[in-house]
């Protein structure tokens, strides 16, 4: 593992596991060689790439965003090699199954997909729009995007941007009825839910110290985020919204941020993938697209 080629592979191949034994497993070599080089990669950088703990390693924010720069040049590598023998076309085909949250599945999936299979006539798509957690083995899905906490290490996922909840509520109805000035407040308001569809009950609403708040006894109920922000808009209820549903409309007046300094930490908007290496590369355009296009969702500046 002496070139540098050799070494990034091992970075991209650590970066997907638990320890560097699993690594060294993957790569069909021992790991101490896995070990040697990435200590030969921190020592080039003068960074560290993965934070060591006995039981579990785990990439530096050095080493992710290396990463980010790093795969696509792998990957063009991996396409050379591959084509080296024979001119094949650069076009890809087959089929791709894609799960994304509803909300996403207008804004995101569905421009990069579409221009993706514009590219590509012989490429299948096969979207599955759904605010429940699937398994992604058992339904067969190559590409999943996911709001929120990742728990499942047997994912290869990609953190692509990040997303804050805020409370909102409309112009005419805060002056029709205020703004609740405290999460216990909010009981008094109309209020807009959002129905978990996994138990039939309305989703929590999230605040900072991990604390949350269910609403009982709302006056609108809906499945659908974009029937939530356009009963919000029509000033139903305060709701409680992903900053990308709303930005525009907040900058625009159109809209009025609540108990701003309730607001919750950011949660990572991620693209994922349950297939180890080798990966299709229909699969990997699309993954690298979907991660492109969520960093670039518009979205309310980030507050420490």
């Amino acid at each position: 593992m002496k070139n540098e080629l050799e070494l990034l592979k091992v970075l991209r191949v650590a970066s997907e596991c638990n320890t560097f034994r699993e690594a060294a497993i993957k790569l069909g070599a021992s790991p101490q060689a896995v070990t040697r080089a990435i200590k030969s990669l921190e020592k080039h950088y003068n960074e560290v790439l993965f934070h060591r703990s006995t039981r579990q390693v785990k990439i530096t924010e050095f080493g992710s965003k290396l990463l980010e720069r790093l795969c696509p040049v792998l990957d063009e590598f991996n396409d050379l090699w591959k084509n080296a023998k024979d001119e094949k076309t650069d076009l890809i085909s087959g089929r791709v199954k894609i799960t994304a949250p509803i909300s996403l599945g207008p804004r995101v999936v569905l421009p990069s997909v579409v221009s993706i299979m514009k590219a590509n006539p012989s490429l299948s798509v096969d979207l599955r729009l759904t605010d429940r957690i699937i398994n992604t083995v058992d339904e067969g899905v190559d590409v999943g995007v996911r709001v929120g906490f990742l728990h499942d290490s047997g994912y290869i996922a990609r953190k692509a941007s990040v997303m804050r909840l805020v409370i909102v509520g409309s112009p005419s109805l805060i002056e029709a009825v205020g703004k609740p000035q405290s999460i216990s407040e909010l009981t008094n308001y109309p209020i807009i839910a959002s129905l978990d569809t996994n138990t039939g009950r309305a989703w929590p609403w999230n605040f900072k110290d991990a604390r949350q708040w269910t609403p009982k006894f709302p006056v609108f109920t809906t499945d659908n985020a974009d029937i939530e922000l356009a009963a919000a808009l029509d000033g139903i209820g305060f709701s409680q919204q992903a900053d990308y549903m709303v930005a525009d409309y907040i900058r625009k007046g159109d809209l009025v941020q609540v108990l701003e300094s309730e607001e919750p930490s950011p949660w990572g908007l991620y693209v994922y993938r349950s297939q180890p290496n080798p990966v299709p590369r229909r699969v990997r355009i699309i993954f690298d697209e979907l991660h492109r296009a969520l960093s670039q969702l518009d979205r309310l500046d980030y507050k420490n």
